[in-house]
């Protein structure tokens, strides 16, 4: 027993925690970006891709992409290329993209893609984190329009 704190062995197998859910926190932010990401409408947000193709290899689907450039965005990682790598080896980043791990050229393509829908985003998404008191009444917030003063919304 030496007079350092000593780290397991890398080789050791493991039986617990089995799933990747149990290294995601209950109250850990990411959850709270699946369950936004989920609710949204990505055909009429006019995210490309949200209708599968017939032919050519699978694509990831839009809800994904946007997971991890929403989860950049909050954690201030915005290079597709540092995003690739936060997907191969972040444990959130893993969780919430269920193990997907696109490359970097596919992340700026989403990008390209989607940039209209992209700039809807923070229009939706501002409003519901402010508490329900203070929100303007909206309606539904996929109708709210960006006014030329910055964070001021219109219906």
């Amino acid at each position: 027993m030496g007079r350092f704190v000593e780290g397991e062995d890398r080789r050791q197998d493991f039986l617990l925690p089995a799933s990747l859910d149990d290294y995601v926190s209950e109250d850990n932010p990411v959850r709270v970006v699946e369950a936004f990401i989920d609710e949204l409408d990505l055909q009429t947000l006019g995210f490309a891709g949200a209708t599968p193709a017939e032919t050519g290899r699978p694509a990831y689907h839009p809800s994904t992409m946007l997971k991890i450039y929403l989860y950049g965005y909050l954690n201030r990682v915005q290079s597709s290329r540092r995003l690739e790598r936060e997907a191969q080896r972040n444990i959130e980043l893993m969780w919430l993209t269920r193990r997907l791990a696109p490359d970097f050229k596919t992340i700026a393509n989403f990008r390209c893609d989607n940039g209209p829908a992209l700039r809807a985003v923070p229009a939706i998404t501002v409003p519901l984190s402010r508490p329900a008191a203070a929100r303007p009444n909206i309606g539904h917030p996929a109708r709210l329009k960006m006014t030329p003063k910055a964070g001021n919304f219109a219906a």
